[in-house]
């Protein structure tokens, strides 16, 4: 399982994940910059992302839709801040109601922070996300946004292991 670390800080309004992946930077990074890579991990298991634009430049959009077993769509979308290929990339993560991709007024906007390092057996992601509010984040969490995030990111490896 990659996500070795999970930390919730209510004061810091954060949530971050720790990954190790065996595989190089440059071919984790592969995993974001490609949609059809990024839609087989974006979410858990039971609720896989659809990608339906993606630019992963500064100034670039990502919006994809989750879909439920029950067929249920859930809408939402990036605004990408930075990015310094392949270490690092940052960007506005919200909800959408729906396939216009508008952010949904009242639900909660974060700010993502994406870091890929080399290390000796291969490549720690830390992914921090932080949230305007302590309540915007508690919200989330109450979402089940810390298990889906994990989920998600522990379907990396079976990808990376394709190549």
């Amino acid at each position: 399982m990659p996500v070795t670390n999970v930390t919730k800080d209510l004061d810091a309004r954060s949530l971050v994940i720790t990954a190790e992946f065996a595989a190089s930077v440059e071919r984790v990074w592969q995993v974001y910059a490609d949609p059809r890579q990024l839609e087989r991990v974006w979410g858990p298991p039971t609720h896989p992302a659809t990608v339906v634009e993606h630019s992963l430049t500064p100034g670039g959009r990502m919006h994809y839709y989750m879909t439920s077993p029950e067929g249920e769509k859930y809408y939402g979308g990036w605004r990408v801040l930075a990015v310094e290929e392949p270490h690092r990339f940052t960007f506005e993560d919200f909800f959408a109601g729906d396939e216009s991709f508008t952010p949904t007024p009242g639900m909660p906007v974060s700010t993502s922070e994406f870091t890929l390092e080399p290390t000796a057996s291969g490549t720690r992601a830390v992914f921090t996300t932080t949230y305007e509010t302590p309540e915007a984040l508690q919200q989330v969490l109450e979402m089940g946004m810390e298990e889906g995030a994990t989920l998600a990111t522990n379907q990396i490896d079976a990808l990376l292991a394709e190549g």
